[in-house]
């Protein structure tokens, strides 16, 4: 095997890659036909294909009850891995150790994986809550998501049989980490920065990646292309701001831009914890974590996730973090700026975030230049025009309430 000047997968000298191709597949294609089947959700659909592709190295399949219980307690696997979130797949009825099953898309129907079920058991959900997301709130989306999970979590090895939904609905932005790792062997880049996107890139995001292009090789700005909370701006539209951002104020040799496929959890530390444990395989070297990484409304504090990277054992993740201030624009010092840069007060200063800008942009308020750029603006008014445009035709049309809502 060829020596690579890259970092190291999580806890393994190499990729896990579970996702078959060629005859193997089609064959395992063909019995799967025959299997009972399982749904999986959206978020367990993701995560089969982040298995799939290798983005959940050294993990095999969904999770037993004692490596659930070590992740939620501890962060630990039962072999002492670092893990911070349990990845698991429930269902509505125990099935027998040794069952094999075939795996089901619940939204496009196709056949995922075919699974041999090891394990069956029933979870405290409560308990999982209170661990991962630091709450029972279901008003927290999080929570609300493993609240709604069936009664029983299946574990078993999986072997996955696709990942076509999102190749063809990102074509040239989904990766697999064997892909990402190849761009940045071929750039001859040792230290890559990765930063984390579920919205379009304001200003600040800007700023953050200009950061980490100063202290490394180059960085790779890895978007979450799963499902949203209701609100959040669409992937599609995320892209093409994204994308026209990079091509006007970026040195596009130094940076990648890439997709993954994740639903989001919401789950504040504990998500920026799996985001960099991910990352080290998609062969990220640093995980740029700013303000409120991965959280939503006040369930979580401004760094809680920095702490969170602080409190990790020796050995727990390669992948080291990258934390920054709260950043914003500072009309005395005429440009971005943080906390540990700034000397002027918070009357000088435009805190820039995206729950900020959706408001403004959503309500058809005024949007100071400063906080994003034109070209980003333009495309994100456009976006906001058409939601106004399908709501005045809903009303039109003499629209219940309870579609409009």
């Amino acid at each position: 095997m060829t020596k690579t000047q890259l970092i190291s997968p999580h806890g393994a000298d190499q990729l896990k890659i579970l996702l078959l191709e060629g005859q193997e597949r089609q064959e395992t294609l063909k019995k799967a036909q025959t299997l009972a089947k399982v749904t999986a959700t959206t978020r367990e659909t993701g995560d089969l294909i982040m298995l799939g592709i290798g983005g959940f190295t050294p993990l095999d399949g969904f999770m037993g009850h004692d490596d659930w219980k070590g992740v939620c307690e501890t962060m630990k696997m039962t072999s002492g891995i670092f893990w911070p979130i349990p990845i698991t797949l429930s269902h509505s009825e125990k099935i027998s150790s040794g069952t094999e099953i075939a795996l089901v898309s619940e939204e496009t129907k196709e056949i995922m994986a075919v699974m041999k079920a090891a394990d069956s058991y029933k979870i405290d959900k409560a308990f999982e809550c209170k661990n991962v997301f630091n709450t029972n709130d279901q008003e927290h989306p999080g929570v609300a998501m493993v609240m709604s999970q069936k009664e029983w979590n299946i574990a078993g090895t999986v072997k996955v049989l696709s990942e076509s939904y999102f190749p063809e609905k990102f074509a040239g932005l989904y990766q697999r980490p064997s892909e990402s790792r190849k761009v940045f062997e071929e750039k001859g880049w040792k230290t890559i920065a990765a930063l984390q996107l579920r919205n379009p890139m304001h200003r600040s995001h800007e700023y953050l990646a200009k950061i980490a292009l100063e202290v490394s090789d180059g960085i790779y700005i890895h978007q979450l292309v799963g499902n949203l909370k209701p609100g959040d701006i669409p992937a599609d539209v995320r892209v093409e701001c994204i994308n026209t951002l990079v091509e006007h104020y970026f040195d596009k040799s130094r940076v990648v831009v890439g997709g993954y496929p994740l639903d989001m959890r919401y789950a504040g530390p504990r998500e920026g914890l799996l985001h960099g444990l991910f990352r080290q395989n998609f062969g990220c070297t640093h995980m740029i974590v700013g303000r409120d990484h991965a959280g939503v409304g006040n369930y979580y504090g401004a760094f809680d996730a920095q702490e969170a990277y602080h409190k990790l054992w020796d050995g727990a993740l390669k992948c080291k973090m990258l934390p920054i201030d709260l950043t914003f624009w500072c009309y005395k010092c005429g440009g971005m700026a943080s906390m540990k840069t700034c000397p002027h007060g918070k009357e000088d200063r435009l805190l820039l975030s995206g729950t900020a800008l959706r408001k403004a942009l959503s309500e058809n308020g005024e949007v100071p230049k400063e906080f994003s750029r034109p070209e980003v603006l333009e495309i994100l008014r456009k976006y906001y025009a058409g939601l106004t445009e399908k709501v005045e035709i809903k009303l039109h049309g003499h629209a219940t309430g309870a579609a409009l809502r």
